[in-house]
């Protein structure tokens, strides 16, 4: 029996950079899953800000209080320290059981971070529509916007999708999640657009459209409410339709075992 048999799918969000929307997203992935019917846990890995964390008590503590049925995956916070990695290697073995673990990264550099990285099946790094964003992973010529190397970041992925091969027979997928796009087609976007593409030529990911920056997700975090919950939702709106069809997108462009589209119809 393959490792890949014998094990949860392990999905990490990683960006060293903060505000491209990273807990939110994992938030909705995990709930997603959960609402389409797969065993589910999340790990947060930044016992400082503890974001997912926090949105996942929120969402009990209203579901509690309203009386509702809201899928929610269960959650474990792991800090920083001498164990951490032997701890994230024994919950991991733990949820054997489970069909999907969401990992949440801290932005910034740490031992524990990277251990997650390298035991992902898919990893999702999720960047806003600008050069800013951008050099987390390649470095682009200040005249011409072209590409000239992967950036630190870019390299540590590589490094892990080499060492999941050799070690596990497992080829990762790497998925730059391109999350808050503008709303208009400027020049920046398609700039870093073009560059995202002739980056992901040389190190190995895929380009998949993320969320756009809406109001309605602030408003979300202290019910700890996702774009899922239309029946906890008072004021479903065409804000609400657009993001839906997004997060739709966004699951079906990961490619993950199992899932059907249709479970977010």
């Amino acid at each position: 029996m393959t490792e890949q048999a014998k094990r949860a799918h392990i999905i990490v969000l990683g960006n060293e950079k903060g505000g491209s929307g990273k807990s939110t997203t994992a938030v909705h992935i995990g709930v997603a899953l959960a609402h389409a019917g797969f065993r589910t846990a999340m790990i947060d890995l930044d016992a400082r800000q503890r974001t997912v964390a926090r949105y996942l008590e929120n969402r009990l503590v209203f579901a509690n209080g309203r009386g509702l049925e809201l899928p929610t995956p269960d959650v474990a916070v792991i800090a920083d320290g001498p164990e951490a990695v032997a701890e994230l290697a024994l919950r991991l073995q733990q949820a054997s059981v489970l069909d999907f673990i969401v990992i949440d990264t801290p932005g910034r550099d740490s031992d524990l971070a990277k251990a997650a990285l390298a035991q992902a099946d898919t990893i999702i790094t999720p960047i806003n529509d600008s050069f800013v964003d951008f050099d987390l992973i390649g470095q682009v010529d200040p005249e011409t916007f072209a590409v000239k190397r992967p950036s630190f970041y870019a390299e540590l992925i590589w490094d892990a999708k080499r060492v999941r091969a050799k070690e596990a027979g497992v080829q990762l997928d790497w998925v730059v999640l391109r999350n808050r796009l503008s709303t208009l087609e400027a020049r920046n976007r398609k700039r870093v657009g073009a560059a995202l593409e002739s980056l992901s030529k040389r190190v190995g990911f895929r380009v998949v459209g993320g969320l756009s920056e809406r109001v309605i997700f602030r408003e979300f975090f202290p019910r700890g409410l996702t774009l899922l919950d239309r029946a906890a939702l008072e004021d479903f709106s065409l804000s609400h339709v657009g993001a839906r069809a997004e997060l739709r997108a966004l699951m079906a462009g990961l490619n993950l075992p199992g899932w059907d589209p249709e479970k977010l119809a």
